[in-house]
């Protein structure tokens, strides 16, 4: 089969590898636009499960990326000055782009051809493959030249983001929130190496306009957030990598395939940076594609029904408490009234996948605490 994947991120890559290496006499090529050294952002973070899915689906990558993580197993959040520790909730975090290299190595060691800085600008491009993979992200050109026929929606959350670093290591992934003239800010912030962290700054949008974040240069921002949160930074300055204020897109396609064109990753669907990774869902679409297409060799159009009709109501359920949990973001400046030990019960029920009896045998120390001193 010849297969054509347009876009080499984790996605993109990760199906070049795992295909090329069960079917060596594919043809698989990867045509990514940007240079082999080039992303945006800084860390990426999966969550204990994640990590168990990954080691019993392929413990090979699960092996690769694992010794350059960093782990913990605790999660933080900072309210009113005060520490709230959720014991029990594991983590690990890697850089975005290291990320990308090893899956870039492994995907080439297999004999998958990727191409960087080859920007796909029409699908016609692509008409001598079998199957087509649109592992391009948010701006997929397969997913908005076929838009009708994937049936997509696309809306966006009204809080505002921007996606920072910092040569400072935290102890485990932190939720800081603080208050200030202009309104609450928050920080969701974790460590991906020995020395770096992702440090990404969240807002509401009136509280985005009252500190004049609209008009302010990249600089002045990265100044402005630095400040705010002078005291958790210990003074260190953020670091901007492509970090521009967002809006975080909603994206979802009601078809995941249309021809021999198949959605994966974040052209297919987004969720909330709050819960689990969107790196962790596209790795997961991957596999389940892969299994989908060698349950039916040799009749494309039935693998990617066969896909879809397995992964969708596991994505729907992630999607679905996902946004679910942003929601819970754009009010937590009412959250933050909560006394830290409640804010804390919110914060992890937020989601309506955790409820009391899960919390418990999650997080044992933090629910005992909360039961004894809610009223």
């Amino acid at each position: 089969m010849r297969i054509a994947i347009c876009g080499g991120g984790p996605a993109g890559l990760y199906f070049a590898t795992l295909w090329k290496k069960r079917h060596p006499e594919s043809e698989v090529r990867v045509y990514e636009q940007n240079p082999a050294d080039a992303t945006w952002g800084f860390g990426v973070v999966f969550s204990d499960r994640a990590l168990e899915f990954l080691r019993g689906d392929d413990p090979e990558t699960h092996d690769l990326i694992t010794p350059e993580m960093e782990t913990w197993q605790n999660m933080t959040l900072i309210h009113k000055g005060e520490t709230v520790t959720i014991d029990g909730v594991g983590f690990s975090s890697i850089g975005r782009l290291k990320l990308l290299q090893l899956l870039q190595e492994r995907a080439i060691a297999v004999g998958a051809e990727v191409e960087f800085e080859r920007t796909i600008n029409s699908v016609d491009e692509l008409e001598w493959a079998d199957l087509i993979i649109a592992s391009d992200g948010l701006n997929s050109v397969v997913r908005r030249s076929f838009e009708g026929d994937f049936e997509t929606s696309l809306s966006y959350l009204p809080n505002k983001f921007g996606w920072y670093g910092v040569e400072k290591p935290f102890d485990s992934l932190t939720q800081t929130f603080v208050e200030t003239p202009y309104g609450p800010f928050n920080a969701h912030h974790y460590r991906y190496t020995p020395t770096m962290s992702t440090f990404l700054v969240e807002c509401g949008r009136e509280t985005w306009l009252n500190a004049g974040l609209a008009t302010k240069s990249d600089e002045e921002s990265r100044a402005l957030c630095s400040e705010i949160f002078a005291d958790t930074l210990s003074g260190k300055p953020l670091i901007s990598n492509k970090s521009t204020w967002r809006n975080f897109p909603l994206l979802w396609n009601d078809r995941w395939s249309h021809l021999n064109m198949v959605l994966v990753g974040d052209a297919l669907h987004t969720a909330h940076f709050s819960i689990g990774s969107g790196t962790r869902l596209a790795m997961e679409d991957v596999i389940a594609l892969v299994e989908a297409l060698e349950a039916e060799p040799g009749d494309v159009p039935v693998a990617l029904a066969r896909y879809e009709s397995e992964r969708r109501p596991i994505v729907e359920k992630i999607v679905a408490a996902a946004t679910k949990s942003a929601r819970w973001y754009e009010d937590f400046a009412a959250h933050m009234k909560l006394t830290p030990s409640e804010f804390g019960y919110s914060y992890m029920t937020r989601s309506g996948r955790v409820d009391d009896d899960r919390l418990r045998q999650l997080a044992p120390k933090f629910m005992a605490n909360y039961e004894a001193t809610r009223p």
